[in-house]
């Protein structure tokens, strides 16, 4: 599945493609996780101005030309902004390709871009899987967005943040009358803590287990027993991480490319994901694989032993 990573260094891979025009917008199969909006031609005409990300979401923000035909009485009512939401789900990718590249078998999509010197390229979102979105971003954003934690990398994602959020504080609910109650911590493993999306967003199974065993924590570990001093090691390695695998374009796992074709290779530093039974390079004990919320979550019993308060 395409992680924070992959969907930055898709965000980035897009550039090429700013402030180009869009000529035409095929949809060849709209059944995905929620199926594609029947209205997206309404971007024929439009530019790409920039690409944002939120957590594994881009978010593709349109804007329309000053004169693409329609009449100047209706054109501010027809000719807002418009953004998109898009979503890889599990096996999606957004492609870049010359203007003469035919569709291919898991092509839903193909959007037509045409630059000032009238060079065009076409955008495909492919996906095998088809658990990806394209949305309307107007239209879902209260659903899927407006819950989510801070981001990783942000100034928002602390130790304190994180270590607060585990411990919780007492707070009143209710009427004036209502008594004061005392949340209990969270006491799901750690790991499963900060794959959540309300927590933190952005932290896949690939990255929390490599965090995890730089930190020394094993995944199963109650959250609430992770001390202060570990959140604080755990929060930097997560950051760390992260921005390492952005700068090595993310892991190309299974069928994962960027926009322009390239594929990434933060897999190739991976200490323990997807090594269960070989050597810790560390201490050389046999790295073990445990379940924890349907994941599989490798760990060093070594350098990752469970400690029970």
């Amino acid at each position: 599945m395409p992680e924070l990573p992959e969907v930055e260094t898709t965000k980035t891979s897009l550039a090429p493609l700013l402030g180009q025009r869009v000529t035409n917008v095929q949809v060849f199969q709209p059944k995905l996780r929620w199926s594609i909006p029947d209205d997206l031609t309404q971007l024929v005409n439009y530019t790409l101005e920039s690409v944002e990300r939120r957590a594994k979401y881009l978010i593709l923000n349109f804007m329309p030309l000053a004169d693409n035909g329609i009449s100047s009485s209706i054109q501010l009512d027809m000719l807002q902004p418009r953004q998109l939401l898009v979503h890889l789900g599990m096996s999606g990718s957004l492609q870049q390709h010359s203007h003469a590249m035919g569709k291919r078998k898991h092509d839903h999509l193909i959007m037509s871009f045409i630059d000032a010197d009238n060079t065009q390229t076409q955008l495909h979102y492919y996906d095998p899987r088809r658990f990806g979105s394209i949305l309307w971003l107007e239209e879902y954003s209260d659903k899927l967005l407006n819950h989510l934690g801070p981001e990783p990398l942000s100034d928002a994602f602390t130790a304190d943040y994180l270590y607060h959020l585990i411990q919780r504080s007492e707070q009143s609910i209710g009427t004036e009358n209502s008594t004061s109650i005392k949340k209990q911590p969270i006491k799901r493993a750690i790991k499963s803590v900060i794959m959540e999306q309300q927590a933190v967003v952005g932290v896949g199974n690939i990255y929390a287990t490599e965090s995890l065993y730089l930190s020394g924590i094993h995944p199963a570990t109650p959250a609430n027993e992770v001390s202060y001093t570990q959140i604080v090691i755990l929060v930097a390695h997560i950051k760390t991480i992260l921005q390492k695998a952005i700068k090595l374009g993310g892991s190309t796992l299974r069928d994962f490319t960027v926009a322009d074709g390239q594929t990434g290779y933060f897999q190739q530093t991976l200490n323990v994901y997807g090594r269960q039974g070989e050597a810790c390079l560390h201490c050389r004990s046999i790295l073990e694989n445990i379940k924890l919320s349907g994941r599989a979550s490798v760990y060093c019993p070594l350098c990752q032993p469970i400690i029970s308060m």
